[in-house]
């Protein structure tokens, strides 16, 4: 029997390897945070433990003296191994991951061999298919324990990483490093600022969304240089202090603050914690230090910090911006604006690819930078002509069967999902906007996501809402605009929304792509 029972165990390490493999993924995905992914565990018990591990405890409990039974159970457990479904963003295999996965390994072994001993000294096998049955329920538990335990080991890996980039950036004597931030249109404006800048200086740029501590310190270790000019890093904050703790790494002379909305709520409770949050950028500049400010933006200019250093605004509405744009004109090869500063020394055209008025609040914090930071006129122009659209940001591109796609999925916020429709109603063709909504925005994400809804009734001609019970604010703000049933679809997931979009057969559609929530939100 003790064979047949090696044979089921066999089985169940393989489900439970998948099931574990899962739990890593939710883990990282909730930046190892394990008070992250207990909130997301209590949003979502079925994936936690799905139905038929409860089943199977159930059987366990009422079968616990009947091991042949129990032990059927267990095998029928093992084969009901996951799905293996596309995921959006892949489990990334870390030096920290693979640490992970010792201690995981160690404690189902720990498991395994308790079940093992109940063998050996002749007790029922069932205490053992029971023991089994148990760290099958408990998978995400296993992983948060895991976790918990390589804390001290993954923090004293952590400093010692942070003290090598501070070593390194405090070493490169002729580096200067501009920090950016913002709610929105922080990583926009970090490509387009190295863009500008790389016409003139040598530049680095933390990649894609590396906006963390150990982001901005895995750029510094691995990729600054003494022939670097100039180091840009995005700054990226969940909770207070945050970006504190990365301008104090990096020693930043220049700082630029794009925009302040209600994100991550969840985590920053309050709009005043965001500002201040915000604001760390600013307040640990030194005191020959400048910071670069969005005028138009209400949330910023509301704030006043303490520190006396030197402070640039760039704005489009407000005339008294020491950098103003004016002139904006959207086409279908991009836009052209106009850019002047109060001292006089600049009044310029500027062609982009780029589309939205957003765009160009980020393209005049970027001039606004170079241009205080020496870089000529005609190199300032051409490196705006070189801009490409940032990945999943506002990019146009042609899909699903040769349509224009205004491919705008990387993340949404209250502003920017606005400007994004903007766009939308501006372009000529049968307009067409798909998203699932808004997500992190705490108590004011139904409020935001019905605005959205209203904002959508007035600007498309046709909407395919991803996901019927997050999508309701959304249905609830265009339904109170009026707006026409059959020009409305709610589809199961991403892959449905497309079949709606090739059955509606329109050649002329430009179809406007807002947010693509993560594997976190998927149901």
């Amino acid at each position: 029997m003790q064979i047949i029972f090696s044979i089921v165990s066999v089985l169940w390490m393989v489900y439970v390897f998948f099931r574990t493999k899962q739990a890593i993924h939710m883990l990282q995905l909730n930046s190892y945070f394990n008070i992250r992914l207990w909130r997301w565990m209590a949003d979502h018990w079925t994936k936690v433990v799905p139905v038929h591990e409860w089943l199977a405890l159930l059987l366990a409990l009422l079968l616990l003296f009947e091991w042949n039974w129990l032990i059927f159970v267990i095998a029928l457990l093992g084969l009901l191994v996951p799905k293996n479904k596309q995921e959006k963003k892949k489990l990334a295999i870390t030096a920290r991951i693979k640490r992970l996965i010792v201690t995981i390994s160690i404690i189902y072994l720990f498991l395994l061999a308790t079940s093992l001993h109940f063998i050996w000294n002749d007790y029922s096998l069932s205490y053992a298919a029971f023991v089994i049955v148990l760290g099958s329920i408990l998978t995400y538990g296993v992983v948060l324990l895991a976790n918990f335990i390589n804390r001290p080991i993954e923090n004293s890996i952590k400093e010692y990483y942070y003290k090598d980039a501070k070593r390194i950036i405090d070493s490169a004597k002729n580096t200067e490093t501009v920090g950016i931030t913002g709610s929105f249109g922080k990583t926009s404006t970090k490509f387009i600022l190295d863009t500008i800048l790389s016409s003139h200086f040598n530049t680095l740029k933390t990649p894609n969304s590396f906006n963390t501590k150990i982001g901005v310190t895995i750029t510094i270790r691995n990729s600054l240089k003494p022939y670097h000019d100039v180091f840009i890093a995005e700054m990226g904050a969940k909770e207070p202090g945050n970006i504190q703790e990365i301008c104090e790494l990096v020693g930043h002379k220049y700082a630029v603050l794009t925009a302040i909305g209600e994100q991550h709520l969840e985590t920053f409770k309050t709009l005043e914690n965001i500002q201040k949050t915000k604001y760390e950028i600013v307040e640990t500049l030194p005191a020959d230090g400048v910071a670069f400010l969005n005028r138009d933006d209400e949330n910023i200019m509301s704030y006043t910090p303490k520190n006396q250093c030197r402070k640039v605004y760039f704005g489009i509405d407000d005339k008294e911006a020491d950098y103003l744009a004016s002139d904006i004109r959207f086409h279908n090869k991009g836009t052209t604006f106009r850019v002047t500063n109060k001292e006089g020394s600049l009044d310029a055209d500027f062609d982009t690819k780029l589309l939205g008025k957003h765009n160009v609040y980020n393209i005049l914090a970027a001039i606004s930078v170079a241009w205080e930071m020496g870089v000529p006129l005609n190199k300032l122009q051409l490196g705006v002509k070189k801009i490409q659209a940032v990945k999943h940001r506002m990019e146009i591109k042609k899909g699903f069967g040769n349509l224009t796609v205004i491919d705008d999925s990387f993340n949404s916020n209250p502003t920017g999902s606005r400007m994004a429709l903007e766009v939308l109603s501006s372009m000529d063709g049968y307009k067409v906007l798909v998203t699932p909504g808004m997500v992190e925005l705490g108590d004011k994400e139904y409020q935001y996501n019905k605005a959205f809804g209203e904002y959508a009734a007035d600007a498309c001609d046709y909407v395919i809402l991803v996901g019927e019970k997050q999508t309701k604010p959304i249905q609830d703000g265009l339904h109170e605009k009026g707006y026409p049933e059959e020009q409305l679809f709610i589809a199961k997931d991403l892959n449905h929304a497309i079949s709606q979009i090739q059955a509606l057969n329109r050649q002329d559609a430009i179809i406007l792509l807002e947010n693509d929530l993560p594997d976190t939100y998927n149901e």
